[in-house]
Parts: C-alpha cells; structure tokens; sequence
C-alpha cells in the first residue's frame, strides 16, 4: 500500500508559498488511494521558536488553517509531531550511522545560518530528525516542494546506511512534487524565495486593509503601462499566475506584451492580485472562523491522529531497536 506523510512547521502564520508548494498537494492528494500522514512540526520549530507560549499558539494554528483549507481527518491523519515520541529514538538510531559530510551539504542548514539563524546542533542535525518522521511510518511517497527535496534524498540515503548495516528495516522513500512548476517555487513579496524567515510571506488568510499593504509592498519599476513588457519579468504578474484561470491570465499576458493604450500598469495587477486571493481563500477563512470557535474538536481530532501515528511508529522503532541488538527480535 502507497503511504503518503509530509509535515510543515508551526514556526510562523502559514504563508501563500506554503499553500501552493506543498499544503494545497496535501489537500489534493487525500483523493488517492493509500494511507495519509500530515504532521505539525514542532519539534523542528524548536530550531527557531524560543517562546513557548507563541509556539502552542501557531501549533493551533497550523491544524486550523489545515482543516479549513480542506484537509479531511477521516481521510489523512493529522498529528503533532511530538505527540509521537518514538521519531526521537529513531533519529538516535539514524545519527549512528550518519556520516558528517552528508549533514554539511545540507542546504536548508547553510541557507538558514546565511539569513542570521543561530547555527545550533539541533539546527545542524535537522536533517536526521526529518529522517526519522519520514522513515517512522513506512512512507513511500513525501509530497514537498523543491526546496525539501535533498531532505528526502537524506532520508533515502540514511535509511540505506541503516539497513546496510542492520539487515532489512527501513522503507525507502520517494518525493512526490507538485505538478505545476510555478506552485513549487512561489517568490516572496521582494522577489525572493517566501519564507517565514526572511520575513518576505504573505499570510493565507490575510484580508483586508492588510491584504492590500501587503501586496503594495511588491516591488516595480518605472516604466509606463504603455511600454510593451516581458510579464514573466514582472513580479506582481507572477503572483497573478498562481490565482488567475488560462482564459484570464492569457488577456493579461497578451496586453502587458502588447503594451500600448489599455495596457494594464503595475496598480491594476496588484488590485486584480488582492481581489484574487480575497476570491480564492474567502471560504476557508469562513471555516477557519467556525473551527477557532470548537478548541475542543481540534484537540480530538489531533488525539486521535497521534494514536493512529504512534501505531506505526512504534512498529517501526521496534523493528529497528530489535535488529541494532536492542531489543530481542
């Protein structure tokens, strides 16, 4: 059986980068036949989050902005990550076998360190952690964007080592990426990769008077709307195409490209940008509202996909404390 799991961290307000790269494949792929295991990663905010109070409140959060985008918890199993201590064993077990060399190519680590994060161990060793969720539940398939792509080949790399050394126990993983390239690599409000960390994100649910400062923010140049212009060099454009249909989005390439009279300036593409996002989350936020309001379901529905994680997982953490000698097999 195909078994789908991915996980995302609760280090910030989900961002439109998160939704098109790997939330909206989470929600989609609920369709297919398999097994589905989403988790919130808490343990790996704890890379970034000092506040203990701010990191319970985005852990809530996360599972509300996934329930309400559509993430069904009788189809996929929606857990917290440290609800699940038995990754911590496994990424021990991992760690033995890892060599360094594989954890200095990281390139999330470097990337991190060069935007100011502190360069702790549990920074460093973030890879086998991420290991470790992967591998604990017998994943075959891990839907992410292209930037968690190396994770998943670390994965596959330690699993390797692992059953290399101690016989049969680890099942290689294979990534699953989005179909559309542009949704794998949505740009920030200054043109660079979206991040939560570089401060560059757009919130999923933001509305409003605060929608609009936001996407104000997208930077231009100079050049009149009549200028005839290269849409794919033009940021606001670029955001367009995640929200506009082919039949839209075809008339605002043709007339940018024209250029001449009629041809949209930079205003009209962030004013169209709003009303879109406005459009296209207006019933998740209407969810989001009426899921903060029962915290008492959250809190089921998060009980519930922990018991049936830690069945696999503990499943998995004895297969391979048995076979290292731990444990009798």
């Amino acid at each position: 059986m195909t078994t789908y799991l991915s996980g995302i961290q609760p280090s910030g307000l989900l961002h439109i980068g998160n939704y098109f790269g790997a939330i909206r494949q989470h929600i989609d792929g609920q369709s297919r036949e398999g097994e589905h295991f989403y988790f919130i990663a808490d343990y790996h905010a704890l890379t970034t989050s000092k506040d203990p109070a701010l990191l319970r409140e985005r852990v809530r959060e996360t599972t509300v902005s996934y329930l309400a985008l559509g993430l069904d918890p009788e189809r996929a199993t929606l857990f917290r990550q440290s609800d699940v201590p038995e990754v911590t064993e496994l990424t021990w077990l991992l760690a033995t076998v890892t060599g360094m060399g594989l954890l200095e190519r990281a390139h999330s680590y470097k990337d991190k360190v060069a935007h100011g994060v502190r360069a702790s161990v549990g920074l460093f060793t973030y890879p086998i952690l991420m290991a470790a969720d992967i591998l604990a539940y017998d994943s075959t398939r891990v839907p992410v964007g292209k930037d968690q792509v190396q994770h998943v080949e670390m994965a596959q790399d330690m699993a390797g080592h692992f059953n290399a050394a101690y016989g049969d126990v680890f099942v290689r993983p294979e990534c699953l990426l989005p179909s559309n390239d542009k949704e794998a690599r949505v740009p920030g409000l200054d043109g660079e990769k979206m991040s939560k960390s570089y401060g560059n994100d757009l919130w999923i649910f933001e509305t409003g008077k605060k929608l609009k400062k936001a996407i104000g923010r997208i930077p231009t140049d100079s050049r009149p709307p009549e200028e005839p212009k290269d849409p794919s060099e033009i940021l606001a454009f670029q955001f367009l195409e995640l929200f506009l249909g082919s039949t839209e989005l075809s008339d605002w390439r043709a007339r940018i490209e024209a250029g001449g009279e009629g041809a949209p300036g930079y205003g009209h593409m962030k004013m169209r940008l709003v009303e879109a996002i406005e459009e296209t989350f207006a019933p998740a936020r209407k969810r989001r509202e009426e899921l903060l309001a029962d915290p008492a379901e959250l809190d089921r529905i998060l009980e519930r996909g922990a018991q049936r994680a830690r069945e696999r997982a503990v499943a998995t953490r004895d297969r391979a404390l048995a076979a290292c000698g731990l444990r009798e097999g």
